[in-house]
């Protein structure tokens, strides 16, 4: 197990931003949290050849509305989540590039696809027409560090640059490691998150793994992404400070016979919150939830879809929803391993 110990007043959230099959914005998230009406849609039949299953497409994003489409043609569609997300997080928390000193603002951001489509359209010509069919525009959005750079890029972001694949846990992973340089003084703002797209190739091959049942159903894509600040720097440039973000734990492996003791160090004995947020696995992690039985219980999954980093989008509506000084617990988890868990404190740390 790793820990990381933390005072909620050391790092600061300040911006937010989400694009889901809720919609795009922060707004959209907050009215399908609000009326807790499902934003799924049916898979049409021709992609799988049957009815009865669902996705979570983000159908209202148009790159347009944000990016020249001279430019967006250069980028696969999660980079283009990415590149249109960091902007709103950047402008949620007021940050002016121009004043900053941009090699000490970085991203991190979980990826669990990358520009799958772009991966699909690449190999096709590859695997159809040998060496000559291969386009060397499609490799740069072939991999899953693609957004993050992306939207460093866009944005001028020159700090660390970091994309994390942990399965389920994709987001979390960056956020943890996001949390640590903050803390070591290595930057002084991060935007982190997760962010993933979805393709009728993937649910195709999801049913070919024998997944739709399981892992695979519901899934969905867009980004989620929040803007962490060292609490002095935050403070110093006078940002208004939505959150707090406390001590945070992870378990790689719940040990056969010690699972109940793998889960106990996670969360710490009983868990101070009134809040509790499962994204990936967790909510079918009966070990962890029978230990918050008597916590209200937020899921995004099966309003906007989950896949590996829709994590990000998870910690937003957090968030959102978290009122000031209260405390929240943001539990994550992939089949298997790894686990996560995060302490969340509403409001501006310190302030009534």
């Amino acid at each position: 197990m790793i820990t990381m110990a933390s005072e909620f007043d050391t790092i600061v959230v300040t911006g937010m931003a989400a694009i889901s099959a809720a919609g795009v914005g922060l707004d959209a998230l907050r009215e399908a949290l609000a009326d807790g009406v499902s934003r799924l849609s049916p898979v049409p039949e021709e992609v799988l050849g049957e009815a009865g299953h669902v996705w979570g497409k983000a159908t209202s994003f148009r790159a347009a509305d944000f990016i020249p489409p001279l430019k967006a043609r250069k980028f696969d569609r999660a980079s283009l989540f990415a590149v249109v997300a960091t902007g709103m997080a950047l402008k949620d928390a007021g940050l002016d590039m121009e004043k900053v000193d941009r090699t000490r603002v970085g991203i991190m951001l979980g990826c669990g696809f990358g520009g799958i489509a772009n991966s699909e359209e690449f190999l096709r010509g590859y695997f159809t027409k040998g060496g000559d069919g291969l386009v060397p525009m499609l490799f740069p959005n072939t991999v899953p560090n693609a957004p993050a750079s992306n939207a460093s890029i866009e944005h001028g972001l020159k700090g660390p640059n970091v994309t994390f694949v942990q399965r389920f846990c994709s987001a979390e992973s960056a956020l943890f490691m996001a949390m640590h340089v903050l803390e070591k003084g290595e930057v002084d703002v991060m935007v982190v998150g997760g962010v993933d797209e979805l393709n009728p190739m993937q649910m195709r091959g999801f049913r070919s793994m024998g997944q739709l049942s399981r892992y695979g159903g519901g899934f969905g894509e867009g980004s989620g992404l929040l803007v962490l600040e060292r609490a002095d720097y935050a403070r110093r440039r006078g940002a208004r400070i939505l959150a707090g973000i406390g001590g945070a734990r992870t378990v790689g492996l719940l040990l056969p016979g010690a699972e109940g003791d793998g889960v106990a160090r996670l969360l710490d004995g009983q868990p101070a919150a009134e809040l509790v947020s499962l994204s990936g696995t967790a909510a079918d992690a009966a070990l962890m939830v029978e230990h918050l039985t008597a916590i209200p219980r937020l899921e995004t999954a099966p309003l906007t879809g989950r896949s590996l980093a829709m994590g990000g989008l998870a910690l937003v509506a957090h968030l959102l929803v978290l009122p000031a000084g209260a405390h929240g617990l943001h539990l994550a988890a992939s089949p298997e391993g790894p686990y996560y868990a995060f302490q969340l404190q509403g409001g501006c740390p310190g302030q009534p």
